[in-house]
Parts: structure tokens; sequence; C-alpha cells
């Protein structure tokens, strides 16, 4: 029992209206809280900080089912540690999105028939900023609607002046550290945005293509190499085989000529080749492939680049100035008619990269980039989690991001675009190259330039633990806050964004982890488990269905799917069903202030409460503590099903229902129950209001008085048991069980009045019977009765007159029937159960079905026969 209560003012006398409509108090109480600061973090108080950035989302979008899903989990995790007394801050902010938002500004342009090229850079990056203003952020307000508990006063931008000074700040150190150079590397290019773009921003898909097999030189001194790009041969430098391939040892150093044009290339050996894998020789085209860039590096060859960044074709006089794709079947043709090609074309499927903004197929391409040297950065990264200064869960996604941080390629961090934070490198007009840091003036005087490129969006984003908080400077905020305790974001940028944090995390803030956790979440799929797509009908919406049901529903129904690290189905049917859940808080919680629930006083002594009070007590704690363990588990799914089972069942079905005689009848015992409820609800809508805040705060403050549960405190486990009174509340709930089951197969409605005699004496039910009786309708014996059924369990005896409510004969029938089918169940399970050669071959999953069925079976038989036996003779 907690002494929260106590802590409260006397509840009000006003009432609750009889129907809520979240419509009319979440955006209201939203803007309360906001104003009032309760989400304002204090970096000078002596409360322990609690600290979470939120992953930042695309300047250009809007919320998704994900971002709501993440949230809500954030959300919680933040509110819970505000209740528990910590200096809790979850920061807000977004990404500028260099890519998708270049995109949105130039389809404008388009509109208008102009491109970038037409305003010039400076008007151009002038117009995105407008842009953002006009049309970004729209996200932050959808935010509000679900009631993210954010600090908007320390809302960022991975463009603002802060942040812009600490990339400038840590290009520079990593620049002067040796882990940032320059270099031409194969590298994605969309051909279409006219930029290297990162693998994150390549989605890869079976794409039908077709394999083409050609003979490469004369006679014996030829081999045949098959490919789907058969327009890349023009820019090939070698053929590769293995080095223990006998076919081809006799070509290994020779020079053979290449088809459609004047040159030979060589034959080299290397072990990256699987002799088993079509003909055992590949064509190697270093500028256009990234394995065949690394054999070409290995044998010092040449590499060609053959087409343009828009993917046309810059060599060999015939194909000159063909887009990619008609160059293939052009080359195709060519080789047709020279007899190189040695078997037919056939359809082949293979997984092709397409640029994630425009879907237009990606090229590999050489290229002159800025890149990252990751090698020592990633062995930090590495090193954290092995060593437990980082945790993740759930435990088995570790396997993953070592997977990658420990294989892990120099990233390239330069992109071609205009929006986005420029390169800080200015070149001379004889060569210098100078990096320039957030405090330094570039040089200037004739033939000084700045690099035309601008820095991967991951590259910002990767600081945002810390550069949020003020670094470079050495911020209040940041000796606060930092660092933060817990990364939540989805498996599917494990990669991309976490690996980043941590090595950037680690290299700036000499040594200290950018977060103690990183709990890992699934992915947001429709009710069938299919991905939900823009592209798809399955895409939902979710200020629909807030709009529909209520911001409650909708987060109580994501974190009810949240198992960590798993993949969240989630249907429209399922935030109806949370919907009804608020309902149910709402109106048992209406139904407890009407009948005396207060908070008012302390509790009373253990010794004046019935069993029923001391039942509901013993399970609250024990709820207590199951949510705080799961809490600290990062167990969302198994929190909120104990709080939905326990606040639905057991407080409002079973509690206030066994505790309904008593409001009724009125005196002390009344006043004391009223008491016990009033702190059960006080507790419980503590409990849920993480996850659904709105509803609770709204009822809360009706029932304490209090101002807000947001700056309420969270409730402690006291330690209450009681074993006796569960026991004894278990035997009330197995009595009127069994006893509705009985009426229901006897066909009786639910609101249908028996008369019957309830033989408690001598049993821990005796104290209950009013209760039992009012919950099953049962009426008192009455003149004339007649114990037509006789019903035995939990240690005493129901009699019920069912003398002209039901067909005895037909009934006896009927479950004679399903006895006789129950009771061949049970032979057919004994029999394949007892077969010795059968258990010797089938398997355990089957094996345990038939031991199910059996069991099952068994179950089935006592219960009918329970039913029978309570029947009156026909």
């Amino acid at each position: 029992m907690t002494e929260n209560a106590q802590q409260q003012p006397t509840a009000p006398t006003t009432e609750l209206p009889t129907q809520y409509t979240p419509a009319e108090v979440e955006g209201t109480l939203y803007e309360r809280w906001v104003e009032k600061g309760y989400f304002t973090a204090d970096a000078k108080s002596d409360k322990p900080p609690y600290t979470i950035v939120i992953p930042p989302p695309n300047v250009t979008g809007s919320l998704h089912l994900g971002h709501a899903f993440q949230h809500t989990l954030m959300d919680a995790l933040t509110r819970r540690k505000r209740m528990q007394g910590y200096e809790a801050l979850w920061l807000p902010g977004m990404d500028h999105a260099g890519i998708a938002t270049q995109n949105k500004v130039e389809q404008q342009l388009a509109e208008e028939g102009k491109s970038r090229h037409d305003l010039g850079r400076e008007e151009f990056v002038e117009r995105v900023w407008q842009w953002k203003e006009e049309y970004g952020g729209r996200i932050l307000g959808q935010m509000r609607r679900l009631g993210d508990g954010v600090d908007w006063s320390r809302e960022r931008f991975t463009m603002d002046e802060g942040l812009s000074k600490a990339v400038l700040t840590i290009f520079k150190r990593l620049y002067e550290d040796e882990l940032i150079y320059r270099a031409e590397r194969i590298i994605n290019w969309c051909p279409r945005c006219l930029t290297a773009i990162s693998d994150i921003e390549v989605e890869y898909q079976e794409d039908a293509g077709e394999l083409v097999s050609i003979r490469y030189g004369e006679g014996e001194d030829s081999l045949v190499v098959a490919t789907t790009r058969a327009e890349t041969m023009l820019g090939d430098t070698a053929v590769a085989v293995h080095p223990d391939d006998e076919r081809y040892q006799h070509l290994i150093g020779k020079q053979i000529k290449l088809p459609l044009t004047d040159r030979t290339i060589p034959v080299v050996a290397d072990t990256h080749v699987d002799p088993a894998f079509g003909t055992g020789a590949v064509k190697v085209t270093p500028a256009h492939d990234p394995n065949d860039f690394e054999i070409g590096r290995r044998h010092d060859l040449p590499s060609l680049t053959i087409m343009d960044e828009h993917g046309i074709i810059t060599v060999h006089g015939p194909f000159l100035g063909l887009d990619r794709f008609e160059a293939r079947s052009t080359v195709v043709g060519a080789l047709k008619e020279q007899g190189r090609i040695v078997a037919e074309k056939r359809p082949y499927m293979h997984s092709v990269g397409h640029c994630s903004r425009c879907k237009t197929t990606v090229e590999p391409r050489l290229s002159m980039q800025w890149w990252v040297k990751v090698g020592p950065l990633a062995k930090a990264a590495g090193d954290a989690v092995r060593d437990g200064r980082v945790k993740i869960h759930p435990e088995d996604m570790s396997k993953r991001y070592f997977d990658w941080v420990d294989n892990m390629h120099d990233w390239c961090i330069s992109r071609q675009l205009w929006w986005g934070h420029r390169i800080p490198i200015w070149y001379g007009p004889d060569g210098e190259v100078v990096c320039v840091g957030p405090d330094e003036e570039p040089p200037t005087g004739e033939g000084w330039t700045q690099d035309s490129d601008v820095l991967d969006t991951w590259f910002s984003s990767g600081l945002w633990p810390f550069s949020t908080l003020g670094w470079p400077e050495q911020t209040e905020d940041l000796r606060k806050f930092y660092p933060t305790d817990v990364l939540l974001t989805g498996h599917d940028i494990i990669f991309f964004w976490v690996a980043r944090m941590m090595m950037f995390g680690l290299y700036a803030m000499d040594g200290q982890v950018p977060f103690h956790t990183i709990a890992l979440t699934g992915l947001v799929r429709d009710e069938f488990g299919k991905k939900m797509s823009k592209s798809n009908p399955n895409a939902v919406d979710p200020l629909v269905w807030m709009d529909a049901y209520g911001s409650d529903a909708v987060r109580f129904t994501l974190a009810n799917g949240a198992n960590p690290g798993a993949d969240v189905p989630i249907g429209e049917d399922w935030v109806k069903a949370s919907r009804n859940f608020t309902n149910k808080i709402w109106n048992a919680t209406r139904f407890a202030l009407m009948n005396g629930a207060t908070v008012e006083g302390p509790l009373p002594d253990a010794s004046q409460m019935s069993a029923t009070d001391r039942w509901i007590l013993s399970r609250l704690n024990t709820t207590v503590a199951q949510v705080d363990a799961y809490y600290d588990d990062y167990q969302f799914a198994k929190l909120a099903d104990a709080l939905y089972h326990f606040a639905w069942d057991e407080v409002f079905d079973w509690y206030v229902e066994l505790s309904k005689t008593t409001f009724f009848a009125g005196g002390e015992q009344a006043r004391v129950s009223g008491r016990v409820l009033g702190e059960v609800l006080d507790v419980t809508l503590r409990l849920l209001h993480p996850v659904i805040p709105f509803v609770t705060d709204a009822l809360w403050t009706t029932l304490t008085g209090g101002e807000s549960l947001v700056i309420g405190e969270w409730p402690a486990d006291s330690g209450f048991r009681d074993k006796d009174a569960e026991l004894e509340i278990e035997l009330v709930q197995r009595v009127v069980t069994e006893v509705r089951r009985f009426r229901k197969d006897q066909g009786l409605k639910d609101g249908q009045k028996v008369p019957a005699r309830l033989e408690l004496d001598g049993t821990a039910l005796a104290p209950h019977e009013a209760a039992i009786r009012q919950l099953l309708r049962l009426q008192p014996e009455g003149e004339g009765f007649a114990a037509t059924a006789t019903l035995p369990v939990a240690g005493a005896t129901v009699a019920l007159d069912l003398s002209g409510t039901i067909d005895v004969a037909a009934e006896r029938k009927r479950l004679a029937k399903d006895l006789a089918a129950a009771e061949k169940e049970k032979a057919q399970a004994n029999a394949k159960l007892g077969n010795e050669a059968f258990l010797a071959k089938a398997p355990d999953n089957v094996v345990d079905k038939i031991r199910g069925r059996l069991a099952k079976a068994d179950e089935d038989i006592a219960r009918i026969k329970v039913q029978l036996d309570g029947l009156p003779q026909a």
C-alpha cells in the first residue's frame, strides 16, 4: 500500500461526464502540460538525470505508425522516470534530410519550369530554407497529438547554428587526426539525384534481368564470361579466374582480345573468383563494380570510366551517347553479330539496388569522394558493447551489431548536393588543401575555392546525442544530461545510425559512451504481418485512428505489441479494443466516484478490511512490482498486458463487482472499501499514465484533486501481500466462473435469474454469499424450491432450480453426445501414445500435440460429467 494518496488534496466533487470523448480532452490537456512546463528539464536540478534524444525525423516527414510506435515507448520511459523523481529530458528535433529535402524543392522548381541550376547555389539554398519554414516539421505538430512529452524549449535541427558548429568541429578534428581523407573509390551513384548515396539509401529488390554468356579471346586462348550488365564490358580491364582452376592455367598471365574494342586485357588469378559458379571466369570492370574494384587494386589494373553521372555511355563510337540501358541491348546485338554470344539470353532474377528517394537503379561508380577511416572508431564502438559500457537489448541483437562494426568499410561522407553541411575544405591555386574550423577564417584570394560537396546526412545525425546538448561548448546541459540513458530505435538502422553515433560519441567525448542502453524495436506491420508501405493499400495514417478512437487507444495498441526486437502487427480492430479499454477505465472510475471511492485520509488498517479489500491491495502491489520489472527490461508488451488484465479483470470486473453489495449496504465497511477502491484507482492510474497519459490524467485529477499525473509520484511496491486473501478470492472466482460456465452451457441468458441454494458453511466462501448471488443472478430458494441441478465446486455446493428453464431430456442427449466424442478422442490419443513404434518415429512437436489433445479430452470429460450429474433425471 502506498502513501501517495495521503499527499494529495481532498478529491473534488466534480462529476465526470457520462461518456469519455477524447477529442474534448486531449488537445486542451496537452497544451496545459506544455504551458505548465512539465516537460522542461532543469539542468541545475539536484535530481538525477534521465535523458533520451529523439531519433530525429526528416524535416520532410509526417507522423507514420513507425514514428507513433517508437515515440509511444520513449514517452512511456520518460514519463515514468519523471514520476520517479528524475530530471527527465526527452529532447526533440529534426534532421535536414539532404536528398529528400532537396528533391522536394527541385520538384517545386520543376513545376515552375526551372531547375536548381537556374537559381544558382546560394539562391537555391535560400529557397530550401523557405520551404523548411513553410512546409517542414509537420511531424512536430503531429507529435503533440500523440502526447509526446518532449522538452520543446530544447528543440534542435541538424543545420541550426549550434549543430553546424559541432559538424565543423568534428570534421576538423577527424581531418587533423588523419581519420578523414579524399580518395577515388567505388560508391553508390544515383543518376537521377546526381549524387553518391549511402547504403541505407539503397533499396534492394529482385529484378528480372537477362544473363548473357560472351566469348572473350580466340580459339584455345578464349573463355566465356556471363553477365547481366553487358554494357559494362566496354570498361573491362581483365578477366579473373581462380588460381587453382585447372581449366584456365594456360591462360593466366596472357592477354586476350576484348570484343568490340581494339584493346587486349590480361587474365589474372584471384581467389575471389568462385570456380564452381558459372564458367568460373568473371569479367573485371574496376570502375563500375565494387568487387571488381578490389580485384583491380590487387592486380594494379587500370580503371576505365565508361559512363557519365547521368548513366550515359562516354566511350566507343557506336555506343557513345546511349543511355546505359539502351547500350545494354545495343552491345548484345553487336556481340551477336560477331558471333560472341555463346548462349541465348535467359531470364535471371537478381538483387538490384535502387535509390530509395526516386527509385532509379543505382550505378556503382568510381568517384573521387571524402571518406572516414572507420577502423579505430569502429573498434572503439565494438569494445564499448563488449565490455558492458553499453547494453544492447534484446541481447541477441548484439551479434548483428558486431557483424557490422567488426567488418565496417570506410564511410563515404561526401554528397553532390547543395542542401546540407558543406565540406569545410578549401583548395588553393597551387594545389593547397586547407580544412577550416568553425572559428577560423577561410583562405581568400584568387584561385581559392571551397569543395562543392556537402556531408552525408548521417554525419551530422551521428553527432546527435551530444551536439544537441551544446557540444563543442561545455554547456550545463552537456554536463547534466550526457551520456544519454537510452537510445530506442528500430533494428533496421542499427548499422547506419546507431554505429555512427557510437563511433562519434566515443571519439568526441573522450571515451564516454553516447548512451548506456540501445533498446531495439521491430517494425510496425499490418494485422496480417505484411510490411506497411505508402505504395500498398495497407498503409495507415495514425492521425486517422487518433481522430476516431483517441490517441491513448493508438498508444496502448502499439505498446501492447512491443516485444523487444520483434515486428509489431497492428489492425484497426485492436485499436477499437484499446478504445474500449479507455472507456472501461472512464466508466469504472465514474462508478467508483459515485459510490464513495476516495483518497482522503490514511488507508485503513488491514484488520478493518474485508478479504476482498486485502486481496485487491495484495494484487495491486504484485502488479506494481511486475510493471517495474518489465519497464527495466524494456518489455512493453508484457507491462501493457499486465496492466490491462489487472485493471480490467481484477479491479473493474472482480473487485468492483464483488464490492457492490458492500457499497449498496453502506456503513463502516462501505467507507473502508471506498478508501481501498480510491487507493487502487489512484495507483492504477499512475501505473497506466506513461502509456495512456490523457485519460489517466483527466481521471486522476478528478479522483484526487492533484495538479497533474505528469508530475505525480510513481507508485512503489509497499511489500503488502496477503496470500490467504488471494486464495479466498480465488475460491470465489472459481465458484462464479464454474457456475457461469454451467449457466451458459444450459443456454441461460446472462441476466436470467435462477433460484439457488448455496451451501457455503465451513468454507472461506461463506462471507461472500451476497456477492456470489449478485454476480450469478441467483435468487433465494423461495417456496417450492426444487434442486434440479447440483454443482460441487471449491468445497461448496451450488444447487439450482432449473425447472421450467431448460428441456432436461434434450440437454442430457446433447451432453451424452459430447461425452461420447470426448471419450473417443481420449481413446485415440491414448492409443497413439501407447504405440512405441509411433513414439519412436514421430517428431516431438507431434507427440506434444497429441498429449495436449489427451489433456483437453480429460478436461472435457470431467466438465461434461459434472454437468450431467447436475441435471435432474429426465
